[in-house]
Order: C-alpha cells, then structure tokens, then sequence
C-alpha cells in the first residue's frame, strides 16, 4: 500500500467520517508531519497498540563500492528505526501470506 491509497482507504471508512479525498490527504498528511515532528523533538514516538518510531544512530562502518569494489568508509549517521507493537504483530500473524 502506498500513500495514494492510505489516502482512499481513509476515505472509504465510515468510521472517519471524511467525505473528501483533499480532507483524507489532509488528515494523512498530518498523521505523518505529527510523526516527523515527534521524532525531531523527543526522538521517539509511541502509538500504544501499533509501534514505536524511534531515532537511531548508526555506527561508522567500513563498505565496499560496488562498481570498483574498493573500501570506503562510511560515516556514522542517524536514521528512525521502527518496531511494531503486539497489536500490529497480531494482525501480520493472522494476514495472508504471498
């Protein structure tokens, strides 16, 4: 599933009660700036049921470019880990597998 259709799947939930497709990007939108914005603020951001974004730092580390196959060094850097929570890890045990 891509953007496009989180965004139609919004739609299409009575639950949200959104009757726009520009309202359901909106509120898409928002789910993932407020994501953003608690990841630059706390580092960590925690949706009880579903999983845990969080800010994680990555050692230096030797590589290899692949075109020369000569060593390089690879600086340390930051990236956001994810990890699902029971909730979200229930529903992958009970979906279909391809």
């Amino acid at each position: 599933m891509n953007k496009q259709e989180l965004v139609e799947t919004l739609l299409h939930d009575k639950q949200a009660g959104i009757e726009t497709k520009a309202a359901a990007e909106r509120a898409v939108n928002a789910v993932l700036g407020g994501i953003e914005s608690g990841l630059k603020k706390d580092g960590m951001v925690q949706l009880i049921g579903f999983g845990t974004f969080a800010i994680k730092n990555r050692a230096a580390r030797k590589g290899r470019n692949p075109s020369t196959g000569e060593e390089i060094k690879i600086k340390a850097s930051k990236t956001v880990g994810f990890k699902a929570g029971a909730g979200l890890k229930e529903t992958a045990k009970k979906s279909k597998a391809k």
